[in-house]
């Protein structure tokens, strides 16, 4: 059976704790004062700087693996047409190469 995991600092304690870091020099001084990992301090201002925003914190790690997949398929993409575009010169280059062999185009008599 699986069990919630309970923060274990209140959300009261990590504003207030996130208020000072904005104003703090020291953010190690400031970690041994409150009893607290630095990089938990730098996570917790992140997410207080994110909920400022207007957008939660899971939203924004799902817009930043979008805006990611986004790119790639966009480079992918701008790939396949350059691939396209060079194929089709080289044809047209070709075709202008066989139209130019001196001879005339043959046509077809019409049947009158």
């Amino acid at each position: 059976m699986s069990q919630k995991r309970r923060n274990k600092y209140t959300k009261a304690f990590r504003d207030a704790v996130t208020e000072r870091l904005r104003n703090c020099g020291d953010v190690t001084a400031l970690a041994k004062e409150v009893g607290v990992h630095r990089t938990l301090l730098y996570k917790w201002r992140e997410r207080m700087e994110t909920r400022q925003k207007g957008l939660p914190v899971a939203g924004e790690q799902r817009l930043h693996g979008e805006i990611h997949q986004l790119k790639r398929l966009l480079a992918e993409k701008t790939l396949e047409a350059d691939f396209f575009r060079g194929a089709l010169q080289k044809i047209e280059a070709r075709r202008q190469n066989k139209g130019r062999s001196g001879r005339k185009a043959s046509t077809t008599k019409s049947g009158s």
